[in-house]
């Protein structure tokens, strides 16, 4: 009972950085890390509902990779699509509720059908959260909520409960907790809303290198710190 860890993150988010020199670094093309890095995600999964973790979020693919090769992005979805066959089932044994945010119009019309369906079977899974950011960004899901509360409400004030009804994350707790893997720091257009008041922390792990061990590991840094939303310490005497 001693290293159970007791003031955990209701929901953490994951920038999956680090495959490509993952593969680099061991003289294998690029989608060999994407290949490890999907496994790699399989365990975290796991893991976490194994720590009680209500809902993780990952940064699958963002809107800027459209920029990469043909062949890798081709190479990802195909990794993807394969990974929601092998995973269909272990989703609704483990009670495991899967969400999308991002666009999902520009992906084939073969997997946004087998997504729509995990969605549809998963939608009343009272455990963990998965919610994966596919043709995600942080600024266009911002501007989509902004426009679609100007169309709804056009001669009204906005307010934070209308705005935030709009994301794709309504419903879901803001995150407590951001982990991007490789030492890179920065959220490169990740959930810039929702991380407003996140802890974050930077392993130099590459993702595809990231288990169960990483995860307590991070889990450990984060019940370490004081999350003061603005306030001060209880001790400091204001004069």
């Amino acid at each position: 009972m001693k290293n159970k860890v007791v003031n955990k993150p209701r929901h953490i988010g994951i920038i999956l950085d680090g495959n490509g020199r993952w593969a680099k670094k061991r003289n294998l093309p690029r989608i060999a890390g994407h290949k490890e890095g999907i496994f790699a995600v399989e365990r975290m999964i796991k893991a976490a509902c194994e720590e009680g973790i209500e809902v993780v979020s990952v940064y699958a693919f963002s809107t800027e990779n459209w920029k990469r090769s043909r062949d890798e992005v081709d190479g990802i979805f195909a990794l993807i699509d394969d990974a929601i066959d092998r995973n269909k089932d272990k989703l609704i044994e483990n009670n495991i509720k899967l969400q999308i945010m991002g666009d999902k119009s520009r992906l084939s019309e073969s997997l946004q059908d087998k997504i729509n369906n995990l969605i549809e079977l998963t939608k009343n899974n009272t455990g963990l959260i998965f919610n994966i950011g596919l043709n995600y960004g942080g600024r266009d899901e911002i501007l989509r909520a902004t426009n679609i509360c100007r169309e709804k409400y056009p001669n009204q004030e906005i307010t934070k409960e209308m705005f935030e009804a709009e994301l794709y994350t309504a419903g879901l707790p803001n995150l407590d907790f951001v982990i991007r893997t490789s030492g890179e720091m920065r959220l490169s257009n990740f959930m810039l809303y929702q991380a407003a008041y996140a802890e974050f922390y930077f392993p130099k792990t590459y993702w595809p290198d990231f288990n169960k061990r990483f995860l307590k590991k991070a889990l450990k840094v984060y019940s370490k710190r004081n999350r003061r939303f603005g306030k001060v310490w209880n001790y400091f005497v204001i004069k």
